[in-house]
């Protein structure tokens, strides 16, 4: 297998930087030239090789003139820009230095380039920390977003991810070239696994329309499978944030608790069988009720409202709603920290945590699909001796669960969603931003 390096990274990015509707917008940024794009990127990628006081380098890159951050805004609703009276060159030595005081999830380095100095560090933008709902699931922050300039985002070893702005363009990590194609959340596959129990929310959404005093307004019905993908990704961002690894298991619903029961799953911590632990529907089905709700006070009536609706209200109950569906998905998150797999069904109620997987009693696989497309029509073959145990725990129960689906964290970050393909398992190694 060849590797690949920063200057694979640059040539890609140059090739791709174009691509897709949003480059096109009149904000998009221009890339620097190839030479010192892949300066930049070789110097971000040495730079998180290294330790900072025994902590690990993380840190993010901002490509632009001081100017083009206003020195009156701020967090929430933009940045704050910090000049330095003497620029800064840019070395890895110096992006160590400042990764502790620009925080990965607050800040950005702001680096221009200097026809006689080269790259220069100028100072320090404080962004807040709402960039990571826009980028890992939710409603919109209703703040304002990156300008769509290079940002160069260093978030463990060897990992590398340069966006525009927000929008991922391509990721080195463990050595492998990936591109935003592989955002497993844009699969018709995924859609179409958390799509299964729609009709069941929709039927109870009925209801309560019919009991409703005032009239709403029709609801599009692919809501709810769309905020539960947006669940499932903030679960995923903090299960990678945490850097500790973990396991998730997404089971079909109607065998899931015998399947927790199965002498091959044997979960350490149970919940009990009620409301709480079924709370994600609960939450689910007053999220429609109130967008429909509010959409039938509106003049005139829209011909129906949906996820857009709900990510750009500013409605307080619709808002605290959404609050609460981010905090289910870090007590997810959290309980993933444990050892052992967290057990869900396609309904996200959660059934347990520190899950066995007892590989004694399934057969070993030997070999596994790596996908190389969004929807696994081209794959590679590989051998599984070259993976963990959790890893191989995966693979062996979504051999036996045909329908089921594992989400994978390492520790260095990485997120691989595991299903079968045909007589398969197969993974995805899924690129965010």
């Amino acid at each position: 297998m060849l590797h690949a390096y920063p200057a694979d990274l640059a040539a890609f990015v140059i090739d791709q930087w174009n691509v897709g509707p949003r480059a096109q917008e009149p904000r998009a940024k221009p890339l620097p030239d190839r030479a010192t794009l892949a300066s930049l990127l070789s110097m971000a990628y040495q730079a998180s090789l290294r330790k900072e006081e025994d902590r690990p380098v993380t840190f993010r890159i901002i490509l632009g003139e001081p100017e083009d951050f206003p020195e009156y805004e701020g967090p929430p609703a933009g940045l704050h820009r910090l000049l330095f009276t003497e620029p800064r060159a840019v070395t890895e030595l110096e992006l160590c230095r400042l990764s502790p005081a620009a925080k990965y999830h607050r800040a950005l380095i702001g680096v221009r380039f200097d026809a006689t100095l080269g790259l220069v560090i100028w100072g320090i933008l404080q962004s807040g920390a709402h960039w990571l709902r826009d980028a890992h699931g939710g409603r919109r922050s209703q703040r304002a977003e990156l300008p769509r300039a290079l940002v160069v985002s260093v978030s463990g070893p060897g990992r590398v991810t340069v966006g525009r702005g927000l929008d991922t363009v391509a990721e080195i990590r463990n050595g492998l070239l990936s591109r935003p194609s592989m955002d497993v959340f844009q699969s018709k596959w995924l859609a179409d696994a958390l799509a299964e129990v729609r009709d069941e929310r929709v039927a109870l959404h009925e209801v309560s329309r019919a009991n409703a005093k005032q009239v709403w307004a029709p609801l599009d019905p692919d809501i709810a499978s769309v905020i539960a993908r947006q669940m499932l990704k903030r679960v995923v961002a903090t299960m990678r944030f945490s850097h500790h690894g973990g396991l998730l298991l997404v089971l079909p619903f109607e065998h899931a608790q015998e399947l927790a029961r199965d002498e091959f799953l044997r979960p350490k911590y149970t919940f009990d069988d009620g409301e709480p632990r079924r709370r994600y529907r609960s939450l689910i089905l007053r999220v429609m009720n109130a967008i429909a709700e509010r959409g039938g006070q509106r003049n005139p009536m829209p011909k129906s409202v949906g996820f857009r609706d709900y990510e750009e209200s500013t409605d307080k109950e619709i808002a605290d709603l959404d609050e609460g569906i981010l905090e289910l998905s870090h007590l997810i998150g959290a309980l993933a920290d444990i050892d052992g797999a967290v057990i869900m069904t396609k309904r996200f109620e959660i059934l347990g945590f520190g899950a066995e997987i007892r590989g004694s009693q399934l057969p070993d696989v030997l070999s596994v699909k790596r996908a190389l497309d969004l929807e696994g029509e081209e794959t590679q073959s590989e051998p599984t001796d070259g993976v963990g145990t959790r890893h191989r725990s995966a693979y062996r129960l979504c051999q036996h669960v045909k329908d089921g689906i594992a989400v994978v964290a390492s520790q260095d970050g990485g997120i691989r969603f595991v299903r079968r393909l045909g007589d398969d398992v197969a993974y995805w190694d899924h690129v965010t931003g």
